[in-house]
């Protein structure tokens, strides 16, 4: 019987496997990765950059006008005036680590004659030292330079002799002991306030404070002793304990 030329010849089976094993199917192939979007828009091909906005100046003087002003005081010459050896040299260096050129003075004549050499736009004066007090020294210094702010040290029972050393054109006062810092801000202060207010204002000490601070002041002289401060005062040790022992009186 003669095949017919169009009809298409039977496919043969796939042979078996020589090994008697199923043929393995192919793996499908993994789908692409689509990468995500972008989380913001392309730039338009013919979008124009924004422009930078330019500062306004009048926001620059209105910040101006609204920040603090600190008020420091500007390092400069400084005259530095105490008896104390460690304390003077302690404050002496300390000083000139914030900038200042300080001369050390040990009493009255020193100070001045360092005054008149070249006068000091700032000078701290103790108010209790051999030969003249502070207090003369705060009027030379005036009298040398009215310029030169001066800033007075106290110590016990030196409040009322303070207010007559601004009253001859000290700037302020400051209780010792004191650093550098202290002394800063006190000069500081010193340039902000009324200087008249504080001697305007000032109220005498009762008899009771004055005694009490007279006798600070002697036993600190004394070096904390009391039997020395109960001769110095020309009382009995015993009276004196009894005053230590009560609270400072109301000024």
């Amino acid at each position: 019987m003669s095949s017919d030329p169009n009809t298409p010849e039977p496919r043969s089976a796939p042979s078996p496997n020589p090994f008697g094993e199923p043929p393995v199917p192919r793996s499908k192939p993994a789908p692409p990765v689509v990468p995500a979007p972008p989380s913001t828009p392309p730039a338009q091909p013919n979008a124009e950059p924004a422009a930078a906005s330019e500062p306004d100046p009048n926001d620059a003087v209105a910040d101006d006008r609204l920040a603090p002003s600190t008020g420091a005081i500007e390092p400069g010459s400084l005259l530095l005036v105490d008896d104390d050896v460690v304390l003077r040299e302690r404050l002496a260096r300390a000083l000139r680590d914030r900038d200042f050129e300080v001369r050390v003075a040990g009493g009255f004549d020193e100070a001045l004659a360092l005054a008149q050499d070249e006068s000091p736009e700032y000078a701290v004066v103790d108010l209790r030292m051999p030969g003249k007090s502070g207090l003369e020294l705060v009027k030379a210094l005036h009298e040398v330079d009215p310029h030169t702010r001066t800033l007075v040290l106290t110590g016990y029972g030196s409040i009322s002799t303070a207010v007559d050393a601004i009253r001859m054109g000290a700037v302020n006062f400051l209780p010792k002991p004191a650093d550098a810092d202290d002394l800063i801000a006190a000069f500081q202060k010193g340039d902000q306030d009324d200087p008249n207010a504080s001697t305007d204002d000032y109220r005498a000490p009762s008899l009771a404070r004055a005694e009490w601070e007279h006798i600070q002041r002697v036993l600190r002289d004394s070096g904390g002793n009391i039997s020395e401060t109960a001769r110095r005062l020309g009382i009995h040790r015993r009276s004196l304990q009894r005053k230590l022992q009560r609270d400072a009186p109301e000024p």
